[in-house]
């Protein structure tokens, strides 16, 4: 309920408590530690670490704790917190090709080198409810043996080398270039310069990766319903650890300063060329931090759409629109938008207030008057 600004803070710091109250609920249930969420809502945290651009999982962890549960709340915290840190330099690129192999799947071919690695993925669950999930509180952290399944003798390893699958494309020469750029200080920094468009495709990246997953889902959808002349695969969905490296300005090479989790996707799209490019096919492209592997399709999905102009496809869908997509993405500026009609606006309103009133009035003299001109008179 909102009340006069007399007051006004009174009642906020009494509706912080009530927050603070619903937020912890029933005290006769266990309270929910930070790292229970870290380590079994591990995707959510992912989320909110990479719509948050911040790769902390303690610190996502408490967020969404804080926000009880609500994503995009707890994505608004990790960001408002990420502008407290200093910035004291540029990491390096980091080689995906190199990655430390947990999950590794393609659409494209079957045998690939390296081979496929299912990992943890819900794409073959029945997707049917497991009440075991729900056992009584005693019985929690005493799992046995036996519910976690053991690895046969003799089962394979991983390789050492797994290559990207697009290179198998590249070869032949049957996929359009990319050059990385020189240096990391020539890319651009989304979370420092605002957006001009038109953009170049490293901030469209950092734009898409920081974008709401439930809208880019919704885009991706659309470039396959035909609302993007876009016929995509799957070459290939990488999740696993990565080298992060930096070099320090008084040694000049690099050093491992630590690993990231990532998920990275490349979506492969069909191009009937132009009169710069002959046929072949088209990449898009999604990285994010932690597990988020629908958000890395979709983001490849629409990476791939806003291509399209350079490409010089004809554009006329909602997510070949760079400025359509880049400035509703975001889901802490839409949020703050549209929650912002939650504050009071009694002087906006009351002024269009009257001004209905007029033209109803207005509009009520003008029929009477093209009736009857005398009823006219006897209404005034």
């Amino acid at each position: 309920m909102y009340v006069a600004v007399k007051g006004g803070e009174a009642a906020i710091n009494e509706a912080h408590k009530l927050l603070a109250e619903e937020r912890r609920g029933d005290l006769a249930v266990p309270e929910l530690s930070t790292a229970q969420i870290e380590e079994q809502l591990s995707l959510s945290v992912d989320r909110v670490m990479t719509e948050g651009s911040l790769y902390d999982r303690k610190l996502a962890a408490l967020a969404i704790k804080q926000a009880r549960g609500d994503l995009i709340e707890a994505i608004f915290l990790i960001r408002a917190y990420r502008t407290t840190l200093p910035r004291f330099g540029y990491s390096a690129a980091v080689d995906t090709a190199k990655m430390g192999i947990r999950r590794r799947i393609s659409a494209t071919f079957k045998d690939i080198p390296g081979g496929q690695v299912l990992g943890p993925t819900f794409d073959y669950t029945h997707r049917l409810l497991d009440f075991k999930l729900a056992a009584e509180e005693g019985d929690e952290g005493e799992t046995s043996g036996s519910d976690f399944a053991e690895l046969p003798d003799g089962v394979a390893q991983l390789d050492d080398s797994m290559p990207r699958v697009v290179d198998l494309l590249k070869h032949e020469g049957l996929i359009e270039e990319e050059r990385p750029g020189e240096k990391p200080e020539s890319i651009g920094d989304l979370t420092r310069e605002p957006m001009n468009f038109p953009v170049d495709r490293d901030v469209r990246l950092q734009n898409l990766a920081r974008g709401d997953e439930g809208f880019l889902l919704a885009l991706g959808y659309s470039t396959q319903r035909g609302y993007g002349r876009s016929h995509p695969f799957a070459g290939e969905i990488r999740l696993g650890e990565v080298a992060v490296e930096f070099v320090p300005e008084d040694l000049g090479f690099p050093i491992e300063i630590g690993e990231v989790t990532l998920s990275e996707c490349q979506m492969v799209n069909q191009f009937k060329g132009s009169t710069e490019a002959p046929p072949q096919f088209t990449r898009g492209y999604g990285l994010s931090f932690g597990h988020c592997e629908r958000k890395v399709m979709a983001m490849a999905l629409v990476d791939r759409a806003l291509k399209g102009r350079e490409l010089g496809e004809v554009v006329d869908s909602p997510a070949q629109d760079e400025e359509f997509v880049m400035e509703h993405s975001d889901n802490i500026q839409a949020s703050g938008f549209v929650e912002h009609l939650k504050l009071p606006h009694y002087v906006d309103f009351q002024s269009e207030l009257e001004l209905v009133r007029k033209m109803r009035r207005e509009r009520r003299e003008a029929d009477l008057g093209e009736k009857d001109p005398q009823a006219v008179e006897a209404a005034e």
